[in-house]
């Protein structure tokens, strides 16, 4: 009888994480604090701020507040809002034990993610389900554990995972952050419960009664990146809007360099982004980041697709123009997904999107977002300097905890 697929898994775990990882995670970091920074004048800064003293614990509640987070495209989730404040919530833990929990936190809820099926995203909220994963084994790398310590605690946070898509149907309904601050508290516990000693069950992945009985119709292998670690192979998103929209936003943005963005615009992509983003009269702000045709109107605006261009009033201005975008799906462009975003925009097409690491930003643009969310969350130019040093720079992981709990009320 083989050993279950955790017990397997959770020895690439115990692996040290190297300076290069730890480089990288600092990258995420920053991407997160600047999603945090611009998300917290929002209804969701308002309930972060009521829910709890702790600056990791509000904070749950933005990370993914502007659709804005980092994503991986294969395992069709979103690591950083649900990883960093786990990787954050242990007040003793020092800079570098934070990061090699964020590296191990990416690990695990990437490669256990990456076996789950179209069936589960069509149902499941990838980034919850497996959210509670990222989250157990960021805590579990920060109280030390031992590999059977991650497959114990893994085991338990497993036999709870969910989150369903259904509040997609309802406006403006807070259950998509609930969703992550869920995934870190429980992850968390996880954890903590294995730390005091309580065991769990190691196949819940493959068991009969596991996840994959009840969440997938064919499950894959299990993701790795070889002797790296997948923290190298997620995007990160330069646009305010759902990650399916970025393609069309990018291919519009290279068409209007060119000179040659022009009426009537036609949107060819996968099936996904039109289940998730086709939606030509969007009417609230979180409608705008989940439309394709804003997207693209946005872009023939001379706009940056920034937080800015989604509210109600960019909504009413853009309207004209909406109604020129026209958006279908294209087949071979649905065989290359996941594994490549793809639109093509008035006959120009992309493989694949800003971000990716195909098509990869750097220090240089996520200084930029960081100084830029933080001006739409209303802090001052010297908050935003301060998160960039603090992130990429220094060793101070108490001023940042400081400095989340300043910034969220």
């Amino acid at each position: 009888m083989s050993d279950p697929l955790l017990a397997k898994f959770v020895q690439t775990l115990a692996r040290p994480v190297g300076k290069s990882e730890r480089a990288r995670a600092r990258l995420h970091l920053l991407d997160w604090l600047a999603c945090v920074a611009g998300g917290r004048r929002s209804e969701a800064g308002e309930l972060g701020g009521a829910i709890s003293l702790k600056g990791w614990e509000r904070a749950t509640y933005l990370g993914n507040v502007l659709e804005m987070d980092d994503v991986h495209r294969t395992a069709l989730l979103h690591p950083g809002p649900v990883v960093w404040p786990a990787a954050m919530s242990l007040p003793s833990a020092g800079m570098d034990a934070r990061l090699d929990a964020a590296v191990r936190g990416y690990e695990a809820m990437i490669a256990i993610g990456a076996a789950f099926d179209a069936h589960h995203y069509a149902h499941w909220h990838p980034t919850a389900t497996m959210g509670v994963l990222g989250a157990c084994t960021a805590f579990g790398s920060l109280l030390g554990f031992a590999p059977v310590e991650y497959a114990n605690a893994l085991g338990n946070a497993g036999s709870v995972a969910g989150g369903l898509w259904h509040m997609r149907h309802d406006a403006n309904v807070l259950t998509k952050q609930w969703h992550i601050y869920h995934a870190v508290r429980t992850g968390r516990d996880a954890a903590l419960h294995v730390h005091y000693g309580a065991t769990g069950p190691q196949a819940v992945l493959e068991g009969p009664q596991g996840l994959f009985a009840a969440m997938t119709e064919q499950p894959g292998d299990l993701a790795s990146n070889g002797e790296r670690w997948l923290i190298d192979t997620v995007s990160f998103k330069p646009f305010a809007a759902c990650r399916h929209a970025h393609p069309a936003i990018d291919a519009a943005l290279e068409l209007r360099a060119a000179g040659k963005l022009e009426p009537p615009f036609t949107v060819e992509t996968f099936r996904d982004a039109l289940t998730f983003c086709d939606r030509p009269e969007p009417a609230t702000e979180l409608e705008a980041k989940f439309s394709l045709q804003h997207a693209v109107a946005v872009v023939a605006d001379g706009r940056k697709a920034e937080p800015e261009d989604f509210t109600e009033e960019a909504i009413a201005a853009l309207a004209p123009l909406r109604k020129q975008v026209s958006v279908s799906e294209d087949p071979a462009i649905t065989a290359r997904y996941p594994a490549h975003f793809g639109a093509r925009v008035n006959g120009f097409e992309l493989l694949d999107t800003r971000g990716d690491p195909e098509r990869p930003i750097g220090e240089k643009e996520l200084i930029a977002k960081m100084h830029s969310l933080a001006r739409w969350g209303g802090l001052p130019e010297g908050e935003a300097s301060k998160a960039v040093s603090l992130a990429l720079h220094e060793h101070d992981p108490e001023a940042i905890d400081a400095m989340l709990e300043e910034w969220i009320r």
